[in-house]
């Protein structure tokens, strides 16, 4: 259910409405030759593919006797319930089966789990828990690019959803946290020039090929795009190699707890290095972040000022990024009161 508007909610509680009405990762779309488990927002979930090889994603919980539906098997449209065998549909979470019933048609009419939307983009199943106050995430970049996907092994971080996208977003740590992934690079920040359209923001910035295992396919222009609540890329325009992508994603399992998803593509005819060696040099740079960012306080952005934050130019990009999120927040009030429809900018 939505959390209940109140009179006077704070940032924090529009920004946990606004996730609910959000598309988050649950799964990666190579993992489900098995139910996968997961949570989101506190939601226990089942990830599984139906015999029609549609990816669905339900309530986990089965309401005969509470067993854990992602032990289970799936039998053709079906979730099937380990405990006892009880078959509830992937599409409408309607109960299709009680094997100790001798007449099917003596289930009970309420025996049922919620079905949630399921959509396999980038490598990863997306769901979201209510009525999506935006689309899902379909950067203009890319639309007209053939690129091949590679998910990578998800990682978790004891932070918020916002505080992880400006992680991944902010250009002023490099020289601080990514010494051995980018080499040496420069602790002034060159004016950046940023550009928010909606909950969209971009950027452009050109990579030096000087050193680091970061920029071995050569110099380089970057693309970044973060669109709110949490999608963050940084597509690589080599000029003999080609396209080359890196995004994240990070999926709110409580509001200050992440699973990030994450993964990379190459545009099908690229001429550099291969998808898994362009994961690992990306997986280097994730691996040195994530002993910083988990000791931040808070864990998540401080939407109602309840900490003291100073900014500089360098955090234009994350400032913008905020701004996408009030953004979002705001559509979400507006959808909750029925005057809004969902659109991605």
């Amino acid at each position: 259910m939505s959390t209940p508007a109140t009179a006077h909610p704070t940032k924090r509680d529009q920004a946990e409405r606004a996730m609910r009405h959000s598309w988050f990762p649950v799964a990666r779309s190579a993992d489900l030759e098995t139910p996968q488990s997961a949570v989101l927002l506190g939601e226990r979930l089942v990830v599984f593919r139906d015999g029609s090889g549609t990816a669905r994603v339900t309530a986990r919980r089965c309401p005969h006797r509470g067993a854990d539906l992602s032990q289970g098997v799936v039998n053709d449209g079906s979730i099937g319930c380990p405990y006892h065998g009880w078959e509830f549909d992937g599409a409408d979470g309607t109960c299709t089966r009680v094997p100790s019933l001798a007449d099917q048609s003596r289930i009970p009419s309420r025996a049922a789990i919620r079905a949630y939307p399921a959509v396999e983009r980038f490598g990863h199943v997306w769901t979201v828990l209510e009525k999506p106050v935006v689309e899902l995430y379909d950067p203009v970049e890319w639309r007209d690019r053939d690129l091949v996907w590679l998910a990578a092994d998800p990682l978790d971080s004891p932070t918020g959803v916002a505080a992880a996208i400006e992680n991944f977003r902010d250009v002023a740590h490099f020289p601080f946290v990514h010494k051995v992934s980018m080499g040496p690079t420069p602790e002034v920040v060159e004016p950046l020039e940023v550009r928010r359209d909606g909950v969209d923001v971009f950027m452009e910035r050109r990579l030096d090929a000087s050193s680091g295992d970061w920029a071995a396919q050569g110099d380089c222009l970057m693309s970044y795009h973060c669109s709110a609540p949490g999608f963050a890329s940084i597509s690589y325009h080599y000029e003999q190699a080609g396209l080359r992508v890196v995004a994240g994603f990070p999926s709110p399992v409580s509001y200050e707890q992440v699973r990030i998803f994450w993964g990379v593509a190459n545009e099908r005819d690229f001429k550099g290095d291969s998808l898994e060696e362009c994961l690992r040099v990306e997986e280097m740079v994730y691996l040195e972040d994530m002993p910083v960012v988990e000791h931040l306080q808070p864990r998540e952005v401080p939407w109602d000022a309840e900490v003291p934050e100073f900014s500089v130019p360098a955090d234009l990009f994350t400032l913008n990024y905020r701004r996408a999120f009030g953004e979002l927040m705001n559509r979400t009030e507006r959808l909750l009161a029925g005057e809004h429809t969902p659109a991605r900018n």
